[in-house]
C-alpha cells in the first residue's frame, strides 16, 4: 500500500505508447505497479524477490506473444 505521506517517485517504461503505460516505484513493502492512466490507484505491491523474478523473466522472453 502507498502511504499518503510517503514521497514515492513512479518510473515509466522506455516503451510507454500513446498512454498506455504502467508505472512502477519502489516502496518500503516493495515495488509498486500502477496505471499511469489512475495516479490515484489501485496500486499492486509485490515483493522484492518476486518482482525481481518478474524482470528476469521479462528480460528472458518469457512473456512475448507468439
Amino acid at each position: 500500500m502507498v502511504e499518503p505521506d510517503q514521497s514515492v517517485t513512479w518510473l515509466k517504461s522506455s516503451r510507454c505508447e500513446a498512454g498506455a503505460c504502467v508505472e512502477v516505484a519502489s516502496l518500503t513493502d516493495g515495488i509498486g505497479m500502477r496505471d499511469g492512466k489512475v495516479v490515484a490507484g489501485p496500486v499492486l505491491v509485490f515483493g522484492r524477490e518476486t518482482w525481481a523474478e518478474f524482470v528476469v523473466g521479462v528480460r528472458a522472453g518469457e512473456f512475448e506473444r507468439p
